[in-house]
């Protein structure tokens, strides 16, 4: 099979995996942005934060749920829920040490 004919596959540009589930995501912001003090938004690199994550925070540090619980509350795996914890982990401490600005994506 040549690479042309490889490329009209229908399975070459099929997504591989299973379809990503419906996550449940209960907030109410009261800002979507955050940044360092004196710093223009505009001289700011910006680090996006999911409504995911964001949730994921919530539910594990503020309403100080085990794990299994939050990706119940979620409606996701437990694997899952720690791969987007992790993700809000890593872009938060990313954001405060390097002076960030860090913005909630509203969708």
């Amino acid at each position: 099979m040549t690479e042309e004919e490889w490329k009209k596959n229908i399975y070459y540009n099929r997504r591989l995996g299973r379809p990503r589930g419906r996550r449940r995501v209960r907030l109410n912001l009261q800002a979507d942005y955050f940044k360092p003090q004196g710093v223009p938004i505009r001289d700011l690199e910006i680090i996006d934060l999911t409504r995911e994550e964001i949730e994921a925070l919530r539910l594990k540090n503020i309403k100080k749920l085990d794990q299994s619980q939050c990706a119940r509350k979620m409606n996701t795996s437990q694997s899952t829920f720690q791969r987007i914890l992790n993700s809000a982990y890593k872009k938060i401490s990313q954001g405060l040490v390097e002076g960030k600005g860090i913005r909630i994506m509203k969708g």
